[in-house]
């Protein structure tokens, strides 16, 4: 097995608990030809956990694990024992586990990362150690399947065309309306996971905003009790604030509309602000900005920046 020291596989020991990213890529070979492996499982139905997944997860050498205890159930579930090879991983520990995969994948063994359910470094743990992983040289790979974020998008009735995961939201504060009033005025379909407990709000917040917008509510997604309410946030907002919300939820929120051409008078406005803010500041580099500020071509923004300052009683 996958021991701290103990395997030929895992073999190559990297002293202490707090290993520096240098440290670990320098100890790292690509002449093992390890795997780092992100595995999907089952958000809700066991049937979705599929031969690959079993293959993998059975003959790993170590597997990384939100909590022991339910990967331990899962592989019961799937008649593959455990063994010794749980290790657990979550966000208070990933950084201390480094050493341990690292040295195990630059053995030549399979170091497979689970999380509680669903893909793995998807607003849980596994990202940081594939990234430092594939930063040093190694094979990091996955078994794709079992989402709720795209289990969500796709059931949502929403553009699945351009999307954003937003993840959890900050639960208060200054942080937490910003993000809010970022995610509102994205034109990309955005997803968001929630707390069962704080969907009413969130709904709430959201509908402050612009209530209209389309919006659905997925939860307890593949399990016996699933459903998926779709409407516009403010229904849901109204919807949920009477109800006791239970299970896994996840929030998907239509895009905000495309903003209308900047009229001329906007043009010409934005241009005498940046003449004003920088003084200095040539028509070329005032036409960037004001083309990225208001999405207009470059050529119109140059030209309305030409114009301005050629006109009467404009003040170079």
């Amino acid at each position: 097995m996958c021991g701290w020291g103990t395997s030929s596989k895992c073999g190559r020991r990297i002293e202490g608990s707090h290993v520096g990213a240098s440290r670990v890529r320098a100890a790292v070979s690509a002449a093992g030809r390890g795997a780092l492996v992100l595995v999907a499982t089952p958000i809700g139905n066991l049937g979705d956990l599929g031969p690959r997944a079993r293959e993998v997860l059975a003959e790993a050498d170590l597997i990384c694990c939100e909590d022991t205890r339910r990967t331990r159930a899962l592989l019961s579930a799937a008649g593959i024992g455990a063994q010794d090879r749980l290790l657990s991983l979550h966000g208070h520990n990933e950084r201390d586990r480094l050493g341990r995969v690292a040295a195990c994948v630059a053995g030549g063994g399979t170091v497979a990362v689970v999380s509680d359910a669903g893909t793995p470094g998807i607003s849980d743990p596994g990202a940081w150690l594939a990234a430092q992983l594939a930063a040093a040289g190694e094979n990091v790979t996955t078994v794709p399947g079992p989402s709720s974020v795209i289990g969500a998008l796709v059931v949502s009735g929403l553009a699945t065309d351009r999307f954003c995961v937003e993840g959890f939201l900050p639960r208060k504060g200054p942080e937490r309306r910003r993000r809010l009033a970022a995610l509102m005025e994205d034109e990309r379909t955005s997803v968001v996971l929630e707390a069962p407990g704080r969907v009413a709000g969130t709904l709430a917040e959201m509908a402050a905003l612009d209530a209209a917008r389309p919006a659905a509510v997925v939860r307890e997604l593949t399990k016996v009790h699933e459903e998926v309410w779709r409407g516009t946030l403010g229904e849901g907002a109204r919807s949920f604030a009477a109800r006791q919300v239970r299970g896994e939820v996840v929030l998907v929120v239509g895009g905000a509309p495309p903003r209308p051409p900047a009229s001329e008078a906007e043009v010409d406005a934005a241009v005498r602000v940046q003449l004003a803010e920088n003084p200095g500041a040539g028509p070329r580099q005032v036409a960037e900005r004001v083309a990225a500020e208001l999405g207009v071509a470059r050529r119109r923004a140059y030209e309305a920046a030409l114009h301005v300052r050629d006109a009467p009683g404009h003040r170079a």
